[in-house]
C-alpha cells in the first residue's frame, strides 16, 4: 500500500456533468459495469492512501445571497448540468498527479467532467481557514 509522503498537498476533485441524462442510453449491463469500475476507481485510491473521502451531493440547491443573505432561491436551475455533483478529496504529490487520477476515471467517457482544485493553507483575505487549536501542516 502507497501512503502520501509528507509532502502531500490536498487536491479536490469536482464531478460535473453527473445527472442521470448522461447515462440513460447506457442499458442495465453496462451500468453495472460503469458503477463497478466506479468503485473500482475510488476503492483504490483509498487503498493507496491517495484519496481520503468522496461523496455524491443531491440535485436539490439552494443559493443563498446578497447582503445579510436576502435572497435565497431554491433550484435545481437550469445550469444543474454543469453544477457539482460530487467530490473526492486527495493527498497527493503534485497538479500532474492530482490531474492523472482525474484523467483515469471511468465516466469521463461518457461526458463527465472533472474540475481538479487544490486546497490553500492561506485565505487571500486572510478567513481563517483552520479551526482554534487545529494543528496547521505546511509542506
Amino acid at each position: 500500500m502507497n501512503s502520501p509522503s509528507s509532502s502531500a498537498q490536498p487536491f479536490l476533485l469536482f464531478f460535473r456533468n453527473t445527472g442521470p441524462e448522461i447515462f440513460q442510453h447506457l442499458g442495465p449491463d453496462e451500468r453495472q459495469q460503469l458503477i463497478v469500475r466506479w468503485n473500482t476507481w475510488f476503492e483504490g485510491l483509498l487503498a493507496q492512501g491517495r484519496a481520503t473521502e468522496g461523496q455524491p451531493l443531491e440535485m436539490e440547491t439552494r443559493l443563498v445571497s446578497g447582503p445579510a443573505g436576502a435572497r435565497v432561491v431554491d433550484g435545481p436551475f437550469p445550469e444543474a448540468k454543469e453544477a457539482i455533483g460530487g467530490y473526492v478529496r486527495l493527498m497527493v504529490r503534485d497538479w500532474d498527479e492530482a490531474t492523472e487520477i482525474a484523467r483515469s476515471h471511468p465516466a469521463l467517457e461518457y461526458g463527465m467532467k472533472i474540475e481538479v482544485r487544490q486546497l490553500t493553507p492561506d485565505c487571500h483575505l486572510g478567513v481563517t481557514t483552520k479551526g482554534a487549536g487545529a494543528e496547521v501542516s505546511r509542506h
